[in-house]
This record gives structure tokens, C-alpha cells and sequence, in this order.
């Protein structure tokens, strides 16, 4: 059974949430401050965290910040739960180590429906898996680590996913399309743009080897190897 830890400071929709999370077979916890959201995370990590941006007493993006810096939670799943839909909130989110982002106001069952998708496409990797190798990158499927040149870099679980979907396709182009499926687990539930904050940040964290993720204009995204840059 998946445990999704909700944080949100109003009331009134945290229990909506939580009794539609139950009723789809789902643990749950409540917390109505970022402190508490991370005492929670401690005691009982979570698979999946569901996180207001607006806090009474420190912001969802440095309740983020924190579970990233965790061991015990980096690997958690966060979706920021907010009414800022602006651009610059959700680039700001995925900074920080968000992995999805819903706006305010939402459909409950349409949530319900993006929770078990995340979750699906979140499970971490088998065990034994061969690590992937492309020039200075390195993705260890089986300890799910990332390095660049040797050195660790830190990617969130759908970061983590996109680049692993993607250099097992080395050469391929992938639409956005076929990422939002294949990837996000999702048919249309989110928009492509999204798609474009997530492959920016992602390309950002490859630091020498960014020239390896390319723009395909019009169409999506490849990875190519150093034969075809």
C-alpha cells in the first residue's frame, strides 16, 4: 500500500484529499505546517508527498529542499499542490526537486488518477540492472545514482526516469507525446510545457555533456552519443 503524506494548511480541502486517498486504497498522514510535514516524512517516509506551496511557517519549496537533502527522503516523490500557476512557480518547484506540479483549483478524481500514475512511473528499478553509460555520464539503474565525470549529481525520481527512457533510446527522437505517456505515465493530463521546464533542468545537471540532450525543434527531444553530435 502506497503512503502519501498531504500538506496543506486548509482544512477543509486536506480532508477532502485525504478521504478520497483512503477510499482509493491509499495510507495517508496530514500535516498542516512545513515542520510537521517533515517530522511526519521522518517518522514514516512516504512514497509520494503531496505539498502546498503557501505555509504558515516555512514554504513548500524549502519543505522540498529539505526532504531532498534527506537520505531518508530524497527519493520521495513531490508534487506541489498550490494556487501559483505561474511559470516561474513551477520552475522554481522542479528546482528545488519537485516532480509534478498541480494548479489549484483541481479535480479530486482527477488527482487521485495523477497520484497513481506518478507512483507507476516512480517505481524505482530492478535490482542488478546494468548501469548506462554515455561518455562523461553514468546512470546506475540499480542504486539509482547519477554521475557526470565521476561525480555524483542528485536527480529527482522523475528526472531520474526521463534520462534513463531516454539514453536506452540513444539516437531516437521522443516526442513530447510519447514522454508524457511513456514517462509521466499520463495521456493527457498535463501540459507540454511542463515537459520543456523538466528536460531544461535535466539538461542543466549534465554540465559538460549537455550538447548530448537535444532539441528536436517542432517535434521532442534525443539523446545522442558522441558519433552524432
Amino acid at each position: 500500500m502506497s503512503h502519501v503524506l498531504i500538506v496543506d494548511d486548509e482544512r477543509d480541502l486536506a480532508e477532502l484529499i485525504d478521504f478520497n486517498l483512503q477510499a482509493a486504497g491509499f495510507s495517508t498522514r496530514v500535516a498542516a505546517t512545513g515542520e510537521a510535514a517533515l517530522t511526519a516524512a521522518s517518522e514514516h517516509p512516504p512514497h509520494l508527498v503531496l505539498l502546498d506551496l503557501m505555509l504558515p511557517d516555512i514554504s513548500g519549496t524549502e519543505v522540498c529542499r529539505q526532504l531532498r537533502s534527506n537520505a531518508l527522503t530524497r527519493d520521495v516523490l513531490v508534487v506541489m499542490l498550490t494556487a501559483k500557476g505561474e511559470e516561474a512557480d513551477r520552475v522554481r518547484g522542479f528546482e528545488v526537486g519537485a516532480d509534478d506540479y498541480v494548479t489549484k483549483p483541481f479535480s479530486v478524481r482527477e488527482l487521485v488518477l495523477r497520484i497513481k500514475a506518478i507512483l507507476r512511473r516512480g517505481t524505482p528499478a530492478k535490482e542488478g540492472a546494468a548501469p548506462l553509460t554515455l561518455g562523461p555520464l553514468t546512470l546506475d539503474v540499480a542504486t539509482h545514482r547519477f554521475y557526470v565525470e565521476g561525480k555524483e549529481v542528485l536527480l529527482t525520481a522523475l528526472e531520474f526516469r526521463l534520462l534513463e527512457h531516454m539514453m536506452t533510446r540513444l539516437g531516437r527522437v521522443q516526442t513530447r507525446e510519447q514522454l508524457l505517456e511513456e514517462v509521466w505515465g499520463l495521456s493527457s493530463n498535463l501540459e507540454t510545457r511542463t515537459i520543456d521546464t523538466h528536460v531544461m533542468r535535466l539538461r542543466d545537471k549534465l554540465g559538460p555533456a549537455r550538447a548530448h540532450l537535444e532539441t528536436v525543434r517542432g517535434v521532442g527531444y534525443r539523446i545522442v552519443g558522441p558519433s552524432l553530435s
